[in-house]
């Protein structure tokens, strides 16, 4: 403890884990931890969900992770599969096609449209159903730490004043304007992409022109994004002219959706939402601070043309929960929570930088040289199977590091492991709903004595994919990455690999000492204010 961290109270309420704010994000964080006996309190300023479209799509690893979180057939209930996304020139003129599948290797559609809103409201009422989880909704937070060593002291305010709550672990999931991100010292890296953008959200039953998909116009004096929600939702986006001023009025907005519309379309066409946005593109320059840890937008800002700002912090929320309830519960090393940022960080990255060239083969910009890029852009794209290999999965090979032994170029290591309908106790089911929450060795044939041994030593199963009863799929992934057997990770990845051939994981001595230590894990606690954890959900 530093000397001007105040000590901690006897009778101050403590969890293992605040988690501040209630969007997505959080909620999803807390539902996986959760999963894995963590308690939290979710410390949200607003007293119920955002009623308007935010976020609008998701992609099927994201779907699996939702799955993970407990949500995952509900979701299935308000989401609607999408074809992919399209480029079109000025003239609506389809210049590339970027096809998704209607069953990706998560084992749901590439791509999924839904509304925010709905989302969060499914997962708030699997939040309450929860009695580790906590949601204490119109609770402001006004200060983090200031040690962050742990326990980390967070203080609050709320209707009946000022509070303080102490946790083994804080997750910041505040937005872009995050409180926590300041209280570890972090700032943002601009990675140079600011353009201001009207979103308009539109309620109609006319007979639109889409295709059930994405389609960006490529135009640099009105570039736009346009795509379909739901069966009667709509979005439309557009950089407009400086001089335009405001968010224009629904003339304006009649006029802007024109070329979607029917030319004798005149009624039945409600503005759900216009606003005006302004897309950025940040990192923070670091995720965690001791025991608080940054997630979403809190760590990362995107650019919406790739439609992936809420699936990274989804990513994050899965990437960093095992790993956190390993350390708190399982004794795991402290190192542990190290490899959340170096996983994450690349890969969000990846991400942004992937949506800023998107926006600027859009927009081509405002030089010169814009139609020269434009008429290369509308080249390249004509290239025989470049389209289908940009489309395929955004979520690349993890990095090598201490929970990914990577050995060859193009190895299963680091990748995730395909989800396949199983058959198990004579029903099918999904892959993961049998594997659980813990690790899992996967083998291609009945597995020698020191796979069972390694195994038993983490408290989980060797399983031969013949007995998964699926539809070949596993096995022709092993083939394909010459493996005799994987170790899976909780959050899907592969961890390591034994070669076609072999007969053991040779680096485990890397691995092992950060999944288990000989410090004890936290011991079960009381709170010590039992109002405080109630089920308040709201």
């Amino acid at each position: 403890m530093t000397a001007d961290q105040p000590a901690r109270p006897d009778s101050a309420p403590h969890v293992p884990v605040v988690i501040i704010g209630a969007g997505p994000v959080g909620v999803t964080a807390a539902l996986l931890l959760a999963r894995r006996g963590v308690r939290t309190l979710v410390l949200e300023r607003h007293e119920d969900v955002y009623p308007l479209p935010r976020a609008v799509a998701t992609d099927d690893e994201v779907r699996r992770i939702l799955q993970a979180a407990g949500v995952g057939e509900e979701f299935t209930a308000i989401a609607r599969p999408a074809n992919g996304l399209r480029l079109l020139d000025a003239r609506h003129r389809v210049m590339a096609e970027f096809r998704r599948t209607g069953h990706g290797r998560h084992g749901y559609p590439q791509t999924s449209m839904f509304d925010q809103p709905e989302l969060e409201r499914l997962l708030r009422d699997a939040l309450a159903r929860h009695p580790e989880c906590a949601l204490r909704g119109g609770a402001e937070v006004t200060g983090v730490g200031p040690d962050t060593a742990g326990p980390v002291r967070v203080t609050y305010r709320d209707d009946d004043g000022e509070h303080e709550v102490w946790a083994e672990a804080v997750l910041g999931c505040d937005g872009a304007n995050s409180l926590t991100r300041d209280a570890i010292g972090a700032v943002w890296e601009d990675l140079r992409f600011e353009e201001s953008w009207t979103v308009v959200d539109v309620r109609t039953t006319a007979d639109v022109r889409c295709w059930d998909g994405v389609d960006q116009v490529c135009d640099p004096h009105r570039p736009a994004t346009f795509m379909r929600v739901g069966e009667d939702r709509y979005r439309w986006e557009f950089r407009l002219p400086d001089a335009t001023g405001g968010d224009g009025d629904g003339e304006s907005v009649r006029e802007l959706v024109a070329p979607w519309l029917p030319s004798s379309f005149v009624d039945d066409f409600e503005v759900v939402r216009l606003t005006r946005y302004t897309f950025r593109a940040r990192l923070a320059d670091r995720w965690r601070g001791g025991r608080v840890f940054l997630l979403g937008d809190a760590a990362h800002l995107t650019p919406p043309f790739v439609g992936q700002g809420l699936c990274s912090g989804l990513r994050d929320a899965y990437n960093l929960t095992w790993k956190l309830a390993r350390v708190l519960r399982q004794g795991g090393d402290e190192r542990l929570l190290d490899t959340y940022e170096s996983e994450r960080k690349p890969h969000a990255r990846h991400v942004v930088r992937l949506a800023v060239a998107m926006g600027w083969a859009m927009t081509g910009g405002q030089d010169g040289a814009a139609t020269l890029r434009r008429r290369l852009l509308a080249a390249v794209c004509r290239i025989p199977g470049l389209t289908a290999a940009a489309g395929r999965d955004l979520s690349p090979a993890l990095t090598a590091g201490p929970l990914v032994r990577r050995r060859l170029r193009g190895g299963l290591a680091g990748t995730h492991c395909p989800q396949p309908w199983i058959t198990a106790d004579g029903r099918r089911t999904r892959l993961d709903e049998v594997l659980g929450d813990s690790f899992t060795v996967l083998t291609a044939a009945e597995p020698p004595p020191s796979l069972h041994a390694l195994a038993q030593a983490l408290g989980v199963r060797a399983v031969p994919v013949s007995d998964l009863g699926d539809d070949g799929t596993l096995a022709a992934w092993l083939r394909a990455g010459r493996a005799a057997a994987v170790l899976l990770r909780p959050d899907r990845v592969v961890m390591d690999v034994v070669p076609a051939g072999g007969n053991d994981f040779t680096g485990t001595a890397a691995w092992a000492s950060l999944l288990h230590t000989t410090r004890s894990p936290l011991p079960p606690r009381r709170t010590a204010d039992d109002r405080l954890l109630r089920s308040a959900t709201r």
